[in-house]
């Protein structure tokens, strides 16, 4: 589509309109990443720190961030563009205007084994050698993908989607507009052992696994079912792959979980958390609103809303990056104290 189509398509109000040279219309055929782009394509600049791709870039339009200087680099060029206060979100927005998810008609595959107890909305797709079992609930608009498996006493909300070969256990319920990836296993037996006598003793995990509206899984993710109680992962939290959740953790909403972020039994998260890849959250700990756990942390205290923390075991971020300095420095520390114990044993 043209150009101005897409501006015009993408406008909410925080966007200028197009580049001042009004004849710049270019003709966009797809959207693509700046340093890949070519004639044709449209791409997108983040911030001033990308600047020197606007001059590289083979792209015919460029969505920008608010910034005069890089406005006016595109303009030199001859380059269509469009600013916003968010240029990744914009983009975003713009992909969704050339690709959309491939989704099946509706319709229930004949090798599709369902319980005669399952309840199933309208306009549900049930591809190949899914298994449904008694007692399970499932919305209207719902499409699950072949080789999933449902477990009795399940529930699934409306439109969501269950991609091929994940697991659903018994005594979960997953909201409306959820998406759970290939491999995901939601609601399995959590990890319950009582040390006794004779060995350990198996913990029945009798609880409820709860996915609020909204809420994203990725691949091969686990989210366990607790003893008694609840696991709860809250409304539009999104959670990337390989992801683990123990048994009795509360997330609470618009949280992010990067890949292989691992929280053990009892933790409590609360609302727009961000935890980064590979990091680790002990048993019982509590992070508050908007907390931030970067990359490969250890987390065995509660962290306080707002606070960013880093390192294992994890310190707030600005007493990390002290002992990151220092840390470089040791080899050298070390020489230096060794030098001054040798003066001191001279005289």
């Amino acid at each position: 589509m043209k150009f101005s189509e897409i501006v015009k398509k993408l406008d909410s109000g925080e966007c200028n309109s197009l580049n001042v040279n009004q004849e710049l219309d270019p003709e966009i055929r797809e959207v693509a990443p700046v340093e890949q782009a070519s004639a044709g394509s449209l791409s997108y600049i983040e911030g001033s720190k990308f600047k020197t791709m606007i001059g590289k870039t083979q792209a015919s339009a460029l969505v920008l961030p608010n910034d005069d200087s890089l406005q006016a680099q595109a303009t030199a060029l001859d380059m269509a563009w469009i600013c916003a206060s968010e240029p990744r979100l914009l983009f975003a927005k713009a992909i969704a205007l050339f690709y959309q998810p491939w989704q099946p008609t509706p319709e229930i595959h004949p090798t599709a084994v369902i319980h005669p107890q399952a309840e199933l909305g309208s306009n549900i797709y049930i591809g190949p050698h899914v298994v449904i079992q008694a007692r399970v609930k499932i919305g209207e608009g719902v499409c699950i993908y072949p080789n999933v498996v449902i477990y009795p006493e399940t529930q699934i909300g409306a439109r969501t989607i269950l991609h091929a070969n994940c697991t659903i256990h018994e005594r979960t319920q997953i909201g409306a507009d959820c998406v759970i990836h290939s491999g995901a296993v939601i609601g399995a037996e959590g990890f319950g052992f009582v040390p006794s006598p004779t060995g350990w003793f198996k913990m029945e995990q009798s609880g409820y696994t709860i996915l609020e509206d909204g809420v994203e899984v990725g691949c091969n993710s686990t989210i366990d079912r607790p003893a008694v109680g609840q696991t709860r992962i809250g409304r539009n939290t999104k959670i990337d792959n390989l992801v683990q959740i123990g048994h009795g953790c509360q997330i609470g909403e618009n949280c992010a979980l990067a890949a292989q972020a691992g929280l053990a039994g009892g933790v409590k998260v609360g609302n727009q958390v961000l935890i980064a890849g590979q990091a680790g959250i002990a048993n019982q700990a509590k992070l508050g609103d908007k907390a931030i756990i970067t990359a490969k942390a250890g987390v065995h205290n509660d962290v306080e809303s707002c606070a960013v923390f880093s390192g294992y075991p994890a310190v707030p971020h600005n007493i990390y990056l002290k002992a990151s300095a220092i840390y470089q420095r040791l080899p050298e520390m070390y020489q230096t104290l060794r030098r001054l114990g040798r003066q001191l044993r001279e005289h």
